[in-house]
């Protein structure tokens, strides 16, 4: 079945992360290794790696995933992109001392240049990234995106044709978000939705290539493209598609990540509703 659990704070030490996805019940967890707002956070302590490797082995999580900077524009140019390659080198060194295994990374924006050209630019990134990281077997997973600010990763052949100029290089995948799909203006809030949107995924990557996934409701609408965050059922797209998700056999030991709201029901909550689904109890 697939594995269950939350994007959760590491205030306080890398290992407090574990200690919080461990309180939860989490069989799979996702953290910032530092803040987003910043391109990369100071060197590692030697003795901050071993204490977070050491708690995540006692806890029994089978996965961990990190996410990448939010400033990072692998489709940019000039000084953004150069910033941009090292801060993903930065975090993919990182999740490798720190035994993450991927990092999920937003393709980066067109802002208002050509679409084409800007998802040259990001597989021409992403080609300098791997080179520079050939030692480390940290996967990279470019996340699915709604469309704001003119961000790739909407359609799905954008991302086919990054991967495709990249020989589908095996340290590649996707990370596929609910609820920026449906701010994409993907209709999965029906089974028969919901099954063609997976579909669609074998079709132009092979389910193989999901690394991972994000789950979350949206307050937008279809269409929208917006990415309002809310509780699992909750808002525009009910449960149904999550339903769908965490007892799909073809995702077995996938990670399946909450990106929902921390108020109201919080992370608590929404694992209960998703284990509910999943027709599980809490382990």
């Amino acid at each position: 079945m697939p594995l269950l659990g939350a994007h959760v704070s590491s205030a306080g030490g890398l290992w407090r992360a574990v200690e919080r996805a461990v309180g939860l019940g989490c069989e799979t967890f996702q953290i910032f290794t530092h803040n987003p707002l910043r391109w990369h956070g100071p060197p590692p302590v030697a003795s901050a790696v071993d204490e977070f490797r050491r708690a995540l082995i006692e806890s029994g999580i089978k996965r961990v995933l990190a996410h990448a900077s939010y400033l990072i524009n692998l489709a940019g140019e000039g000084t953004i992109l150069n910033k941009s390659v090292d801060a993903v080198v930065y975090d993919i060194e990182l999740c490798f001392q720190l035994g993450i295994d991927s990092l999920v990374v937003h393709p980066g924006s067109a802002k208002d240049g050509p679409r084409a050209e800007a998802t040259a630019r990001l597989a021409a990134s992403l080609d300098r990234v791997l080179a520079r990281t050939r030692d480390k077997n940290v996967s990279i997973l470019l996340e699915t995106m709604s469309g704001q600010g003119g961000a790739l990763g909407v359609a799905h052949e954008e991302l086919e044709g990054v991967l495709d100029a990249l020989a589908w290089d095996r340290r590649l995948g996707i990370c596929a978000d609910i609820c920026h799909v449906f701010g994409a203006g993907v209709d999965v809030r029906t089974e028969g939705g919901c099954a063609r949107f997976l579909s669609a995924l074998d079709k132009h990557f092979g389910l193989d290539r999901i690394g991972c996934w994000h789950l979350s409701d949206n307050k937008g609408a279809l269409g929208s493209g917006t990415d309002r965050h809310q509780h699992i059922g909750e808002g525009e797209i009910g449960l149904t598609p999550f339903g769908m998700l965490v007892s799909d056999d073809r995702f077995a030991d996938t990670p399946m990540i909450l990106e929902t709201p921390k108020d109201g029901i919080g992370d608590e909550g929404n694992l209960a509703v998703l284990r509910k689904l999943r027709g599980s109890e809490k382990k």
